[in-house]
């Protein structure tokens, strides 16, 4: 009888991309790893990877094959789901996908408390900027901070909060804007900015006093969707940066960055996570969720606050905030066509 394991480290080999990251990930030695698949090759008389020591190809076959294997591990966890659910036992492993700038701040400490509320649970975190693909990449739960939500109608989504964004500078650029600087000058000064997937053209929407608006449009220094290097830049003085207030909160407290005109801000992304409309979801994953929605209500995971609101009026932070399944500018919709629980 055929050895499931060999799948299992053939399938973990290919999603991590190599022997040596799936070795780190599995805490198991990169050379058992390479033997196992070896192994697994000679008993089916093909090669399923193409390696070197600088090289690293799933063959055709090979990834045919990863596909079916990877079902099967699915199916097999979907087993253990059933008889967990029954047990009404949080345990397990969790898959989880962070963008890198949401885990360096409050996220991390909620992890670390649900690990410590339930130490049968295992986590595996995945900090990517990538849109990752929850079914292909065995994700159980994706955090997202977008201006809308992914349409998928396989997925389920759950809101949140709302990510609002603040402007911020080094010291030394605040004191080059002098005392006199207003928003109406920012655009004679470099801009740091993220730019959206499917546009070159980049606004910054500001909501200032009395719920002033106004609409820039920047030729910012730098644009991408990396919270990380536009912070990074921020940090040298490059630039007037528009960031997530989460992203920015640390350096904020050390005196790193200094926020330009905190009387205006930005309304920015919707936080939610993203999981898999699937039946008998596991305790562990829906623990998990429960876990972050309660934090979300005691807004410690970030600003939540009225401007999600007036964005759409019946939506309600944390406590009551639906899952549904995911449909085409939710968020964009007239009031009376939102979906709600």
């Amino acid at each position: 009888m055929q050895d499931l394991n060999d799948l299992f480290y053939f399938a973990q080999v290919v999603s991590y991309g190599g022997f040596a990251p799936a070795g780190r990930a599995l805490n198991q030695p990169k050379s058992k790893l390479s033997r196992r698949v070896a192994q697994l090759e000679d008993r089916l008389g093909v090669k399923l990877i193409e390696r070197s020591s600088r090289r690293f190809r799933v063959t055709e076959l090979g990834q045919a094959f990863y596909d079916r294997c990877a079902n099967i591990l699915s199916e097999a966890e979907e087993a253990e789901a059933i008889v967990a659910e029954a047990k009404g036992v949080e345990q397990g492993i969790v898959r989880i996908s962070v963008p890198p700038a949401m885990l360096e701040t409050a996220l991390a400490e909620v992890l670390a408390d649900f690990s410590e509320k339930y130490p049968k649970v295992q986590l595996r975190v995945m900090a990517t900027n990538r849109r990752v693909d929850l079914i292909e990449d065995r994700v159980d739960v994706a955090f997202r901070v977008r201006d809308s939500l992914d349409t998928d109608a396989t997925l389920i989504v759950k809101t949140l909060g709302l990510a609002d964004a603040v402007m911020v500078a080094s010291p030394s650029l605040v004191k080059k804007l002098g005392p006199n600087f207003t928003v109406d000058d920012i655009n004679r000064f470099p801009t740091l900015s993220i730019k959206g997937e499917d546009s070159d053209s980049i606004r910054w929407q500001l909501v200032g006093p009395n719920d002033d608006t106004r609409m820039l449009d920047v030729t910012p220094r730098l644009a991408t969707s990396d919270i990380s290097m536009i912070r990074q830049c921020a940090l040298r003085g490059q630039g007037i940066a528009l960031l997530p207030r989460f992203s920015t909160h640390h350096a904020i407290q050390a005196g790193r960055l200094v926020q330009v005109l905190p009387e205006w801000r930005a309304v920015g992304g919707i936080v939610h996570i993203l999981f898999k409309a699937r039946r008998g979801l596991p305790p562990a994953v829906r623990a998990l969720i429960d876990h972050l929605t309660e934090r979300a209500r005691e807004r410690t995971l970030w600003e939540c606050d009225e401007a999600l609101e007036r964005l759409c009026p019946h939506y309600i932070c944390g406590e009551g905030a639906a899952e549904k399944s995911l449909i085409a500018g939710v968020f964009a919709a007239e009031p009376e066509q939102v979906v709600s629980a």
